[in-house]
């Protein structure tokens, strides 16, 4: 019977492993236990399945209500997110979640919310564009977005400044959607000025208005371009632009020069400066009756000055042609002589100035000369 024979063993040296070689030992029980520890020492906590809901003490929500304590934690936030770069978005993704759970909030955790929100967006921790995700129907039936929406704007008001939360508002397309945050059956043009008003926000009520106003503009517009494409009677189109301009309380001195703008997009120009007179003049008689619809002030007939001049001013084969088509809208009594001269004198723009009053120069004198004989016949009479 054999006996096994003992392999020789090396005694006295230990091979050491490098540390880049090591491998950590796969362990996810560890792992959990170890950020459970983390957590502990913290002063947080976790919320296991079958549990009783847990708030932890480090929360926005145990914070009181002043700014100053609101501005401590904000730090935190910021802190952790420099330290941490890949939380950046994940911040603005949990944020939206948090705010279309804004029901589940009391009323004070609601305002320290929105102070909160008001500090992170103006601090650029997430984009203005999560006060979207407020246009819930849930939220805004019973008024929470908006209560929500007013907190953020005079928190950040009083924080940043009002120069800054209009760029945001801007910035975040919120500008024309403020009337989205405000319950359907009280979306007044009215009630909408007193609640902002109320809380000091008179500016974000003009910034609405002049949102509201462009929009107006952009549909009167289309509206022209529409019933141009139809084909429709022009008396049926100045109805159509007058009851419209009435009802958005657009005034007359600027739909003429929207009328203008639409107008002079319907010709493709000829780019040889000896043709695109004739063109223009051509182009300009068919719609002179909608222009004269819209020139009865010396306003609106000042303002259709100013918008021709504007557009051969930026339009170089045109630079010739200002004085034609101020003389075709005199003799087809869209523009008044008065208005010409007080153009010519001091209601002129800057843009080609000296180029358009050479231009107009023999004109104006023969209406001056005319008018000086007019007054003399007068007073022979």
């Amino acid at each position: 019977m054999s006996q096994k024979i003992e392999k020789p063993i090396l005694s006295g040296q230990r091979i050491k492993t490098r540390k880049r070689d090591e491998k950590e030992k796969y362990d996810p029980m560890g792992f959990r236990d170890a950020i459970l520890l983390g957590l502990e020492k913290a002063g947080g906590s976790i919320a296991q399945d079958g549990d009783k809901p847990v708030k932890t003490t480090a929360c926005v929500f145990e914070q009181s209500e002043d700014m100053e304590s609101m501005r401590n934690f904000e730090q935190v936030f910021i802190k952790l997110m420099r330290r941490y770069k890949y939380l950046e978005k994940m911040f603005e993704e949990e944020m939206k979640k948090v705010l279309v759970f804004m029901k589940g909030f009391t009323p004070k955790e609601r305002i320290k919310l929105a102070r909160m929100t008001a500090l992170w967006i103006s601090n650029g921790s997430v984009p203005p564009t999560v006060l979207s995700v407020l246009i819930n129907e849930h939220l805004v039936k019973d008024n929470l977005a908006l209560d929500f929406l007013l907190e953020v704007f005079v928190t950040w008001r009083q924080e940043k400044g009002l120069p800054s939360l209009m760029t945001a508002l801007k910035k975040g397309n919120i500008e024309g959607r403020l009337m989205e945050f405000v319950p359907p059956n009280k979306r007044t043009e009215e009630y909408f000025r007193s609640v902002f008003e109320a809380v000091g926000l008179a500016d974000i009520v003009k910034l609405h208005k002049a949102q509201a106003s462009q929009e107006a503009k952009r549909d009167l517009q289309q509206l022209l371009l529409d019933d141009l494409a139809d084909s429709r009677p022009m008396k049926d189109i100045i109805l159509d632009l007058k009851e419209m301009a009435q009802r958005s309380g657009i005034p007359e001195h600027e739909v003429i020069g929207l009328i203008w703008v639409v107008v002079m997009g319907q010709a493709e120009w000829n780019k040889k400066e000896e043709l695109v007179a004739d063109q223009a003049l051509k182009h300009l008689k068919v719609y002179t009756p909608l222009f004269d619809a819209f020139t009865t002030t010396a306003r609106s007939e000042l303002a259709l000055i100013l918008k021709v001049q504007e557009f051969c001013y930026e339009n170089m084969n045109f630079m010739k042609v200002f004085q034609k088509i101020v003389l075709l809208f005199y003799k087809t009594d869209v523009i008044s002589e008065e208005v010409i001269l007080k153009w010519y004198k001091e209601g002129h723009s800057i843009k080609g100035k000296m180029l358009f009053l050479d231009q107009m120069k023999k004109f104006v004198e023969w209406l001056q000369n005319a008018e000086e004989e007019s007054e003399s016949g007068e007073e022979e009479d």
